[in-house]
C-alpha cells in the first residue's frame, strides 16, 4: 500500500469494528483526528512540481484600425505580437513536454521555463485538437529532466484528493489541492467525440491549461484544460484529460506519427434510460445501445446488433454512451475488446471487438471551388468514417459532401458555413465531390440548393 495513502491505525479500526462501521476500502479513508487533518502535501508537491513547467508561445496577429477611420479611407491594418501563456508536463527525461493545444496553437516562437526557470525554445512534434493536447520537445542534451509518471489506470475514483499545479496568470508555479468530483464527464451527450473528462475542484484558473493533476502518489492522473464559470475565473468545476488519453497522443509523437489514428466502434449508440431498462430488464438505467451500425464496420464484425446493449467493456461497467466511445478511444488499432452484451432477448454475450481505423471510404477528395456559383471559394471534401472521426462529427450523417471553410468569395456571400453538408444542386443528387463539381460546371443563371445544416435541411436559391 503506498505510504501516501492516509491509514487508520489497527487500534482505531478495531475500534471502528466492534462499534459495526464497515472496514474501509483499499485503504481510503477520511482523516481520523485533527492531527491528520493538519497533514502537509509538501512532500508530494518537492517531488512532482519540478516537472511543471511554464510555456509561452506568440503568434503575429493582424489588428484592424478604428473603425471611425476606416470610414474615411485611413488606417491600415497592423500587425502586432499577441502571447498566450499555459503550462505543460514533463513526461520524458529527453525532453518531451505535454501540454493543450489551444495554449500552443498558432504559436510562431515557443518557449518552455524549467521549474528552475532555465529557458528553453520548443518545437512542436504533434498538434491534436481533438483531444486539445500538444506534444512539445526541447533539447536539453545529455540531461535528464525530472518527470511525472503517467497513472493511466482505473483506480481513481470520485472523492480522491488531487493536487493541480501550474502557472494561474502568469504568476509563477502554483498548488492548489481539492478532490475528483467526478469521473467521465462528457460536453458531448451523444459520445461522437469520444472526449471523457475527470473533473476537480482544485482551484484552476487562465494559466494553468496544459498543468497537471496528480493523485496522492505523486503520479499525473490527468492534463488540466478547461474550466466552467461565469466570471473566468476558478468556480471549483474543472476539467482533466485522463492519463489514458495523454498516454496515447505522447506515444504517436514519439514515434514519429503526424496524426492520432482513432479506434472507430462502426456503430452509433445512445445511453440507456429508465424506460429502455425496464424493457431490456436491467436493474439499472446503464449500458450503451446500439441504435445504427454501419455496414462491415467493426461492431458489425463483432457481431452486434441493433437493439444490443453494452454493459462491459475490456471488463469495465458501461455507465453511458460517452463511457464506451472514450474506452474504445484509449486503444490503439489492432486491440482486442471483450464486450458484455445484454440481447434484446435478454440473454447476455461476451463478444469481441477488433479495434480498427475508421475507414476512408469513399476515398478523400478535398478542393476549394471556383466559379460563378454560390460555392466560390468554399472547400469541400468527401465525407467518410475517417473524415467525420477526424473533424469530430457524426459519420452517419454520411456519405455526402462536407463543407470544410469559407474564403473570400461568393460563397460567403451565399451563407454556406463550415459543417453543411451539400445533398443536392439544382435537382441533382449529390454524393462525392466530383457530383457537386460536375453539377458547378454547368452555368445556370438560377442556382437551387439543398443542404443538411445540425441536422435539418435547408433550401435556398441564388442567382448568378
Amino acid at each position: 500500500m503506498p505510504a501516501s495513502r492516509l491509514l487508520i491505525p489497527a487500534l482505531a479500526l478495531s475500534l471502528l469494528a466492534s462499534a459495526g462501521h464497515a472496514q474501509p476500502f483499499d485503504g481510503r479513508v477520511p482523516p481520523e483526528s485533527a492531527v491528520a487533518m493538519k497533514s502537509s502535501f509538501a512532500p508530494i508537491v518537492r517531488r512532482t512540481a519540478p516537472a511543471v513547467v511554464n510555456i509561452s508561445a506568440k503568434r503575429m496577429v493582424r489588428q484592424q484600425t478604428d473603425p471611425f477611420w476606416q470610414l474615411f479611407g485611413l488606417g491600415v491594418p497592423q500587425n502586432r505580437v499577441a502571447q498566450s501563456l499555459g503550462s505543460g508536463v514533463i513526461v520524458r527525461p529527453d525532453g518531451i513536454v505535454v501540454t493543450n493545444n489551444h495554449v500552443v496553437e498558432g504559436g510562431q516562437e515557443i518557449t518552455v521555463a524549467l521549474n528552475d526557470r532555465r529557458e528553453f525554445p520548443a518545437r512542436v512534434l504533434l498538434a491534436d485538437p481533438r483531444t486539445d493536447l500538444a506534444i512539445l520537445k526541447i533539447d536539453v542534451g545529455t540531461e535528464r529532466l525530472p518527470t511525472l509518471q503517467l497513472n493511466e489506470t482505473a483506480d481513481t475514483q470520485v472523492g480522491d484528493l488531487v493536487l493541480a499545479i501550474g502557472d494561474p496568470f502568469g504568476v509563477g508555479q502554483t498548488v492548489t489541492n481539492g478532490i475528483v468530483s467526478a469521473l467521465n464527464r462528457t460536453t458531448d451527450p451523444s459520445g461522437e467525440a469520444g472526449s471523457a473528462y475527470i473533473q476537480t475542484d482544485a482551484a484552476i484558473n487562465p494559466g494553468n491549461s496544459g498543468g497537471a493533476l496528480v493523485d496522492m502518489d505523486g503520479e499525473l492522473i490527468g492534463v488540466n484544460s478547461f474550466i466552467l464559470s461565469r466570471s473566468g475565473t476558478s468556480s471549483g468545476v474543472g476539467f482533466a484529460i485522463p492519463a489514458a488519453v495523454v498516454r496515447r497522443v505522447v506515444d504517436t509523437a514519439v514515434g514519429g506519427g503526424q496524426r492520432v489514428v482513432r479506434p472507430w466502434f462502426g456503430a452509433r449508440t445512445q445511453s440507456v434510460n429508465s424506460e429502455m431498462a425496464r424493457s431490456l430488464g436491467l436493474a439499472l438505467p446503464q449500458g450503451a445501445m446500439v441504435a445504427d451500425l454501419w455496414p462491415g464496420g467493426a461492431a458489425s464484425r463483432a457481431g452486434l446488433r441493433q437493439g444490443d446493449v453494452v454493459l462491459q467493456a475490456d471488463g469495465q461497467r458501461i455507465v453511458d454512451a460517452p463511457a464506451l466511445s472514450y474506452l474504445i478511444n484509449t486503444h490503439k488499432p489492432g486491440d482486442s475488446i471483450p464486450l458484455l452484451v445484454r440481447r434484446a432477448n435478454g440473454k447476455d454475450e461476451t463478444l469481441t471487438l477488433r479495434a480498427e481505423p475508421p475507414p476512408a471510404t469513399p476515398a478523400r477528395d478535398e478542393r476549394t471551388l471556383s466559379g460563378r456559383n454560390p460555392f466560390d471559394s468554399a472547400t469541400v471534401v468527401n465525407l467518410s468514417p475517417a473524415v467525420a472521426t477526424e473533424l469530430g462529427i457524426d459519420a452517419f450523417t454520411g456519405p455526402g459532401v462536407l463543407v470544410t471553410g469559407i474564403g473570400g468569395g461568393l460563397a460567403r456571400g451565399a451563407g454556406l458555413r463550415p459543417g453543411d453538408i451539400v445533398r443536392e444542386v439544382n435537382g441533382q443528387k449529390i454524393g462525392a465531390v466530383r457530383d457537386l463539381a460536375a453539377a458547378l460546371s454547368q452555368a445556370s443563371p438560377v442556382w437551387r440548393i439543398t443542404l443538411e445544416r445540425n441536422g435539418q435541411t435547408i433550401t435556398g436559391t441564388f442567382r448568378s
